[in-house]
């Protein structure tokens, strides 16, 4: 046991020794219920043509640096999990490996590349069947949201200013960026109704008109009777 302990403190397993007792802390709170699995997601899988509930567009943080290192597919708390659990135990086989043949320390330092590079292969290995098992949430399109009336939230709108609430099919609400013609701005105040007809990819906005809302589809439009 004195030799683990001195191995597991030493240079390079220690470095991963802290995130290691995260993850299990981490874990703890997961099944207690205290958080979800997918806590650390930040709004993974909604991409550039998705809006989330706020309207602020894609979402970064551990989500986004893990999928730029190509370990997307699961969720982000078990991705971070493996990659640092075996981080840690390959950075400890090769230290006590380094310890046991009597090598020094730039054989020490060898171990850290190697114990990353360990994990990030047997990571992305591991998640890929993980990835069939979590379903995809392919969350709202702009263009699902064309044609639906909005309520606006700003005390005015024009062509270059204004902000509405829309209600998704799935009954999620989004708060948009919307956009009117000078004609149609007089009868856009906060509270009013207004109706969806186009969205602009470019500026990130929709375009809307005055309507009333008797005109709103609702989230059962073209679906055959029951």
């Amino acid at each position: 046991m004195s030799e683990f302990m001195r191995v597991a403190m030493g240079f390079p397993a220690n470095l991963f020794g802290f995130g290691l007792v995260v993850v299990l802390v981490y874990w703890l709170t997961v099944l207690v219920g205290a958080v979800g699995v997918d806590a650390l997601d930040g709004g993974e899988g909604i991409d550039a043509d998705h809006c989330d509930h706020s309207g602020t567009g894609p979402a970064t943080g551990p989500a986004a640096v893990l999928a730029a290192a190509g370990l997307s597919g699961a969720p982000a708390s078990v991705s971070l999990s493996l990659l640092i659990s075996i981080a840690w135990f390959a950075s400890l086989s090769g230290a006590a490996a380094v310890e046991r043949t009597g090598g020094g320390g730039p054989a020490r330092l060898l171990v850290l590349p190697a114990a990353l590079l360990a994990a990030w292969g047997l990571t992305r290995l591991l998640i890929r069947p993980l990835a069939r098992l979590v379903p995809r949430e392919t969350g709202t399109s702009h263009r699902d949201l064309v044609g639906r009336v909005c309520t606006i939230r700003t005390g005015h709108v024009s062509h270059r200013f204004g902000q509405a609430e829309i209600t998704a099919d799935d009954g999620s609400a989004h708060l948009v960026q919307v956009r009117a013609r000078c004609e149609d701005a007089a009868g856009l105040a906060a509270g009013s109704t207004a109706l969806v007809f186009d969205y602009d990819p470019d500026g990130g906005f929709f375009h809307v008109m005055p309507c009333d809302p008797v005109l709103d589809p609702g989230p059962d439009a073209g679906r055959p009777p029951r």
